[in-house]
């Protein structure tokens, strides 16, 4: 199968507040082609998300602002089936794309998460973080 992963990070609570978003394409059931961006978020940047991805204001100074980053993803994700673990990422992408005016990718959605939950009864109510469900299913 040929899907795209994606994960994203996000200067606060705000999910249209994308500050770094990267790309893993993989052919066959292998890894193709990465890619990562930093954002500018043009939002402020809360303590706790700082803590977690270590990003802050001075990081994405430079960085390119969503609108730029979007045009950027289309050949990645246009047409597409785009994996991410809970629709957290899904979600970031529609909303920094509603935030600035701008049309959804094209592409379709794949929630791992939801995968995991009902292919492994282990792990229907808890415990499917993806740390753990790797860790579960590597040994």
């Amino acid at each position: 199968m040929n899907f795209v992963a994606i994960d994203v990070e996000t200067a606060n609570l705000n999910f249209a507040s994308i500050c770094q978003i990267g790309v893993a394409e993989f052919r066959d059931g292998v890894l193709y082609d990465t890619w990562e961006s930093l954002v500018d978020p043009e939002d402020y940047f809360d303590e706790m998300n700082i803590a977690i991805h270590g990003i802050d204001e001075w990081t994405v100074r430079s960085a390119p602002k969503w609108q730029i980053v979007y045009e950027l993803l289309v050949p990645w994700l246009q047409g597409k089936v785009v994996a991410s673990h809970t629709p957290f990422d899904c979600v970031a992408l529609f909303r920094a794309c509603e935030k600035k005016g701008l049309a959804p990718h094209d592409c379709t959605w794949l929630d791992t998460a939801r995968v995991v939950r009902r292919a492994w009864p282990v792990f229907a109510q808890k415990g499917y973080g993806l740390a753990n469900v790797t860790k579960q299913l590597n040994t």
